[in-house]
Formats: structure tokens, sequence, C-alpha cells
């Protein structure tokens, strides 16, 4: 796959650049005298960009620390607000990115462009393609023998195919090659562009003398195999954003502020100062991290702890921003800023896993600074080595085209996706989506599992374990109320009885339950501060609970328990086999989560953890030298999800949950994880092999080239037979067995108690 490199609008002057003040305005206070701005930078797309915008940035002493977001295309620039008593020019560390030929915006403002860039490479894609077949055709014709007239017919043909095609899809390369030497620098589009530039000229040239052979065909087959993985790479840096962008739209537009006078107006949420005063209506996000001065309700915590149970909120309550107000009105005063608040931080912590994935950046930066330079010193060479030791600069001339193209990467650029793509669509298949192209190489290397707790290993959906234990009058008065309610309690209690009393009039309390009134009393049904007042004593229950009472009087206990997900104990057990660490990581309460530990025989877990705490559990086993798998649901595991070393997660997820992921099952049974791990090792040992013969290719092809035996269609043709031998060895994906259950195969949901019996 080639690098990409500057775009062709080459560096920008200050007039195009974000003025002083507005980055300023933008910026963030660090403390120490330090700010930080975001930059997006649209044309970045490999390891060498990286290099090159970060070396520039940090050369200068009034940047301490800059680092380049691949995913996002983000360029984060802590910056000094004076260094040696001068204040410091925000615009000229932003020119600094423009002079390195990448155009910088302010974040807030980055492109919209990503769409139209992926469609414009599949058009390229598409043209090449076209031109390069009907190209083929003719060439067959040419190959079998043609006359001498009908010959250089067919490659005038070629030649009147070939010109616009490369024009249109080759100006990708062109441009950036052309914008790297601009500016001081090369990469690996330098070469493939010479390759394609020169293999066109000679192939001109010779169709002009009337020669017997061209080499149009390879010419714009090459650019086909260059753009394919070029556009490839583009859908997958999208992928990797969206779950960032989707988070983001998480957060309200703005809020209802009510004056000192009582006068309410809305306001954008950027606007929102700590010390305001906000109404938030049901069925809205709270806008900012606030306290509750005002109002009862119900609030979805999900977004930070993963649970899908309502809590009550009132007076004196702390909210997050993000969280969803059910059931009531409430008032808050703001305590944060929105780019301050709860949600802002949990898009700050998956930039910054995202960020952190270091390794395979690495790897490009190295064959993207030795590729590029090998092959211009060693096919220059090869011209000049012909040329005056054999006198024919001509044939020197095209000994260097051959070396050009048959040291064209496209063997290893298909080592790697071609499997991935193949393995992925074996996972289809069993309900299964790979959602990163790396991430089966990084799933067979997890030694560790850490899973979530409420939607993985158990499916949310609260069963009545105790229905039998309260008796059928309790049970049917129960009933009567939740009928008039949709919490997942409630539905669970409705559920479970095979009849239910009628109440004149039931009422919801927002925050506490539900009661209702007839000849024997008040009946309630709720929590148990609700249900039972000051007669209510603190329990340690390890099941969620919903009391009855009648006037204040306890009257049933309702116990539940969250079904779990089927196979979760197989495949824990199974894990545990394999020699993996299997862990739980959970935003719910102690004793449940212990509980849950217990059964599933797993001495490794953590309870009442928020999205922070739980990326410090998986940054804390990273540091210990595990390669954490973290499997998990909630918008409250995207971070956790992004930061290990490779995730998964189930389709009920929610949205964030599954962007942020690597992988998503479709299905039910949790045995998903062990088959996508199965199938990624398998992959992972294709891939090491297609390396081996891109590499032996490369050994046996290029002193050929050198030695002045291939021609260019030679050299073009070796090239695409290394590409199919890698393709034909990643088929053997597919007679790969599966180990697992096959997806489609019915499971009915297993509850704890059943699965669990030694």
């Amino acid at each position: 796959m080639s690098c990409c490199a500057p775009g062709a609008e080459g560096a920008m002057d200050n007039a195009t650049l974000p003025s002083a003040e507005e980055l300023w305005l933008s910026s963030r206070a660090l403390g120490d005298g330090l700010r930080q701005s975001d930059l997006s930078v649209p044309d970045v797309y490999c390891g060498t960009c990286i290099t090159t915008i970060e070396n520039a940035l940090k050369k200068r002493p009034d940047v301490a620390r800059a680092r380049v977001n691949l995913s996002t295309r983000r360029v984060s620039i802590v910056w000094k607000e004076d260094v040696a008593g001068t204040r410091t020019d925000p615009q000229a560390i932003v020119q600094a990115v423009a002079d390195t030929g990448y155009r910088p915006h302010l974040f807030q403002d980055a492109e919209a462009g990503n769409d139209a860039l992926r469609n414009q490479l599949l058009r390229a894609v598409a043209v090449a393609g076209f031109a390069a077949t009907n190209i083929m055709l003719l060439s067959v014709s040419v190959w079998s023998g043609a006359d001498s007239a009908t010959r250089d017919l067919f490659h005038w043909i070629s030649a009147l195919i070939a010109a616009p095609a490369l024009v249109y899809s080759g100006r990708f390369f062109f441009s950036s090659a052309w914008n790297a030497l601009k500016h001081g620098h090369t990469n690996m589009d330098v070469p493939i562009s010479l390759a394609v530039i020169l293999s066109y000229a000679i192939s001109l040239w010779e169709t002009m003398h009337h020669a017997e052979h061209a080499w149009f065909d390879a010419t714009v087959s090459l650019l086909f195999f260059l753009l394919i993985g070029r556009t490839l790479d583009h859908l997958m840096r999208d992928k990797a954003r969206a779950a960032v962008v989707g988070l983001a739209r998480l957060s309200p537009r703005g809020a209802m502020v009510i004056a000192d006078n009582g006068e309410r107006n809305y306001r954008p949420v950027e606007e929102i100062r700590p010390g305001d005063t906000l109404f938030v209506a049901a069925g809205e996000r709270i806008p900012v991290d606030g306290v509750v001065v005002a109002g009862a309700s119900e609030v979805d915590w999900s977004i930070v702890n993963g649970e899908s149970l309502p809590q009550p909120a009132g007076e004196g309550e702390k909210l997050l921003a993000g969280t969803l107000n059910l059931t009531g009105s409430l008032t808050l005063r703001a305590t944060a800023e929105a780019r301050n608040s709860f949600l802002a931080e949990v898009i700050s912590l998956m930039e910054a896993a995202e960020g952190g994935k270091a390794r395979y950046r690495r790897i490009a930066d190295r064959a993207a600074q030795l590729y590029s330079p090998v092959v211009h010193l060693l096919a220059f060479t090869c011209f000049l080595a012909w040329g005056f030791l054999g006198g024919d600069w001509k044939h020197a001339l095209m000994v260097a085209v051959a070396v050009l193209i048959i040291t064209c990467p496209c063997a290893l650029g298909l080592a790697v996706p071609v499997v991935q793509v193949i393995a992925a669509g074996r996972l289809y298949k069993s309900g299964i989506m790979v959602k990163d192209g790396s991430a089966m190489e990084r799933l067979a290397e997890a030694t560790t599992a850490l899973f979530d707790k409420t939607g993985t290993l158990t499916l949310g959906s609260p069963r009545l374990v105790n229905a039998g234990e309260v008796g059928d009058e309790a049970l049917r008065a129960a009933a009567g109320l939740a009928v008039h309610s949709r919490h997942p309690l409630s539905r669970a209690i409705a559920a479970a009885a095979d009849a239910a009393e009628e109440f004149a009039s039931v009422s919801e309390i927002a925050g506490g339950g539900l009661e209702a009134r007839d000849g024997r009393g008040l009946w309630r049904l709720g929590s148990r501060n609700f249900a039972l007042g000051d007669r209510a004593v603190a329990g340690s229950s390890q099941m969620t609970e919903t009391v009855l009472s009648l006037d204040g009087r306890e009257v049933a206990t309702f116990r539940f328990e969250d079904t779990l997900r089927p196979e979760a104990a197989a495949t824990v057990r199974r894990l545990q086999t394999e020699g993996m660490s299997v862990g739980i990581l959970s935003g719910d309460r102690e004793p449940v989560v212990a509980a849950l530990a217990r059964r599933l025989r797993v001495d490794r877990w953590m309870s009442a953890l928020d999205p922070q705490g739980k990326v410090k559990a998986v940054e804390a086993a990273a540091e210990a030298g595990e390669k954490v798998l973290m499997v998990g649901d909630g918008i409250n595991d995207a971070p956790a999800l992004r930061s290990a070393h490779v995730s998964i997660a189930p389709s009920t997820a929610a949205d964030i949950g599954r962007q942020a992921s690597d992988f998503v099952f479709m299905r039910d049974s949790l045995s998903a994880v062990t088959e996508a791990i199965d199938v990624s090792r398998r992959a992972g040992r294709l891939i090491r092999e297609n390396f081996a013969l891109a590499i032996v290719y490369n050994i046996i092809a290029v002193p050929i080239a050198i030695a002045g035996y291939a021609t260019p269609l030679i050299a073009a043709v070796a090239m695409s037979t290394s590409s199919i031998i890698v393709v034909a060895n990643s088929l053997r994906l597919n007679r790969f067995s599966d180990h697992v259950r096959a997806a489609g195969e019915p499971a009915k949901p297993v509850h704890a108690k059943e699965v669990l019996q030694p």
C-alpha cells in the first residue's frame, strides 16, 4: 500500500490560516503557562506524514509537545504562552504545519470532504480498472501475433485509453509526489510516479517508432492496484473516526438557561458557564456537568456505568453531561463548561487511546523512510551502470524503469489486507463483523480478556427469580401496579404474573416508584426507601430488588437477576483453558459483580467503575505486559474499548460502543469471542507467510531486473504474479475448519443458576 503525502494545494499563506485571535480563543489553558490547540489536517494519511509534521513542530522553541492522530487527522499542539518574556504567536506555529505542505484548519472547522474524497478514490479505481481491462484485451491480440499495422493501431488506441486514465486516476500520486519534492522531502509516491510516467513515456516512444512491445497495460494495472490499497486505507480511517464523531453527537446543542428574573432563554451549549441555572425537561440529555437544585426524576446513567436500570435523581444529586433525564423535569446549576464536562472527557480519552497504538505506525514509518531512497538509489545506479558500461542509454532507462516497477511493494501491500478480507468474510458468515483491518492481528496476540458485565456477560434483561416465594396474592398486586410502568423491573414483574389486580388510579413518582390506593390502604412498589419510608433498612443483597408495601409495611421483596448471555460460562472456561487471563470490569454494585464472578469462576474483577476507571484498569494491565482484549457494550465502555489492545462488542451495544470496537458480533452467543480468536490466529499465520513470500519474490526478482533480464512488461507481470501468489495463499483460509458452534445454530437463553452448575 502506498504512502500518501501533502495535498495539491501546498503551503498556505497567513491570509488563509486561522488568525492569532481565533487560535487563542479556541485553545485550552492547561496551566503552568501551557495551552493546547487542536488542528484538523485532512491530507494526513501515513507514517511519513506524521513524522514530517511532528518533527517540524518539535523544532520550535514555543512548542512543548505535538501529537498527530492518524485516524482523526487531528494535530494536538501544546504550546507555551510566552518564550523568554515574548508572547507566543500561535499563527506562527500553525504556519509551521502549513510549511510542510499540509493544510491546517481549526479542528471544529474540520473539512467535510471525507465522503467526497472516498467517492473520488472509488471513481479513480473504476477508471483505472476499466482502462486496464480494455488495454489488456488489445494486448492479447498483439501477443497473439497481429501484423505490424494492426499492432501499431492497437498500441495507439492503448495510448489514447491510458493517457486520460493516468491523468485522472494518477493525480493522487502525482500531486503527492510533486508537493513532497517541492517542500524538500520524498515519499513512496515519488518512485511510483516516476515509474508510471517513465513507463508511459517509453511505451509512447516505442509506439511512435513501430516497436513490437509497449507497456501501457502494465502502467495502468500498476496504478489500479495502488489505488485499491489507498481506497481501503481511507475507508478504514473513516471508520475509526466514526466513534468519536458519533459520541460528540450525543452532546446537546444547547439548553434552556433560567435568568435571575425567572426568564428562560435558549443558549448554545458552548456559551453555558459554571453557575448558570439550567432547565432540563424529561427526555433531554444533561448538557453539561451540574448539580440538581430542584425537581426529581430518574436518570439513565448507561453512558457512565453501562447499567440499564435508571437511577433516581433529586436535589443535591450530581449529574454528568450526556446522561439522559427520563421521567421528570430538573433544574440544574452548571458546574463545568461543555469542553470540560464528562462527555468531552470521554471523547478525549478515546482520541488519546487511539493515538497510543504506535507499533504499527512505527513499522509504517520505517517502511516509508527506507523504500523511497533505496528504490531511487537502486534505479539510478542501474541507469548509470548500464549507460556507462553498456553504452546503450535507452536500454539503461528501460532497466531503471523495470527496477522501479518490479520493486513496487504491491505484494507486501496485499499481504495483510487480502487475508483480512477473506477472514472478515468468514467471520461475517458466522455473524461477526470486523471493523478494523489490523484488529485480527492484534486479537491473535491477546493474552488477557476483560469483560463488561451488563449487556456483555449478561443480556441486560432482568428476570424475577423469587416469584414462587412471594406468593400469588402479592405477585398479582405488584403486577397491577407494574403494568402502568415501562421500567425494566416493572416489566419483569408483569411478565412473571399470570394475572394482575386492577387499581382505579396508579401514579408513577419520579425517582421513587408506583403507588395506588384501594380499600385496603396505600400500595407502593419501588425502591426500599420509597416503599417503606422510615421503616426502610439498608440491605446488602447480591441481587437487584424492588419492594411492595401496604401502608408502609413490607408485603414482599422481589429479587431480580440478569440473564447470562448464551455460552458465557463456556467461553470464559475455554479462554482460561487456553491460558488467557479473564476478568470483569463493571460499573455495577460490588455484591452483584462479586456474585457473578463467583458463578463464572473468575477471580479477577472490579466493580463500581466509571469510564476513566475502566481505562485505568486496561492501562494497568497493559503496563504489566498484558495484551488486553476488552469486551464491552455500553457508551461507558467506549474509552476502554479504544484503549485496549483489541476490542469486541455485541450488536446490542450502544452505537458508540459498536463504533469504538474492532469487532461486533451479531448473534447472542458469547462463543463469537473464541471463534474470532481462532480465525484471527490462523489469519496471523497466513499474513506472516505472505510477508515471507513477498520478501522471497524481491530477493529473486530484483537481481533479475538489475541484470537487465526484465523489461518493464516482464517487471509488471512479475509484480502481478507475486500479488497473485499472495492472494492464492490467503485463500487457504477458506479451508480452515471451525472449532466452535456454527453461527445460526439455535441457542436458547440460559440463566446463571442453570448454566453454572458444577
